[in-house]
């Protein structure tokens, strides 16, 4: 905008609205190598009774949250939702983890574009990552973005279609459900491990799935 345009304008601002958030909590080192240890130890038992074909990635099921091996980063995973819950102003309080499973990606694994329905909250806790392997990838959730797409000068905040988090071990990532994302090609030479997981509403049937009008 040139001087001759600016003067027009007693002032300018940009309204950000309707944010798309990703709440991102770095464990202390003494607590996640606590929990590492024995969910790895836990994740190595299960592998073995049902391995993957070499160079795929595997899935576990999605009951982690009920093993006792677990249940340290369980406390952790509801300490960090709650906080979340307290950022948002969200007065329910009760809710509860609808699965937790742990992802294996082997050196060029990827995981395609994906969401989580049928919850309010997800989220991925890193046991294990390294350089090569310690992103994740978070799309943009208005399909309409697609209709038109100009050429940009610079990729900016507000004008890219996808945000790279970067993450190590210990951290946690809380995000809506509905928002897509992926990750990249495993370019590192050792096996990524991260624990994902959903939340919902305890009593959601209960109080909060009737018409609001």
């Amino acid at each position: 905008m040139d001087r001759k345009t600016e003067s027009v304008f007693a002032a300018t601002d940009v309204l950000r609205m309707f944010p798309t958030f990703v709440w991102k909590a770095e464990l202390k080192s003494e607590i996640y190598r606590s929990i590492n240890k024995s969910i790895l130890r836990k994740l190595e038992e299960i592998r073995r009774s049902a391995p993957r074909p070499a160079g795929r990635s595997w899935q576990s099921a999605h009951d982690l949250h009920k093993i006792d091996e677990f249940r340290e980063l369980e406390s952790c995973v509801n300490h960090a939702v709650k906080r979340v819950l307290e950022f948002l102003k969200i007065g329910e309080e009760n809710f509860e983890i609808t699965g937790c499973w742990a992802n294996m990606n082997p050196p060029d694994a990827a995981h395609g574009t994906h969401n989580h329905p049928n919850n309010f909250l997800s989220g991925v806790y890193y046991a294990q990552t390294n350089k090569g392997s310690e992103t994740i990838n978070f799309h943009d959730p208005r399909p309409q973005t697609e209709i038109i797409k100009p050429a940009v000068t610079a990729l900016t905040a507000e004008n890219t279609d996808q945000v790279v988090a970067q993450v190590s071990n210990g951290t946690i990532l809380v995000f809506p459900s509905w928002l897509k994302h992926s990750v990249d090609s495993n370019e590192s030479y050792k096996t990524r491990i991260s624990i994902s997981f959903n939340v919902m509403f305890s009593n959601y049937a209960e109080s909060m799935s009737k018409p609001l009008w």
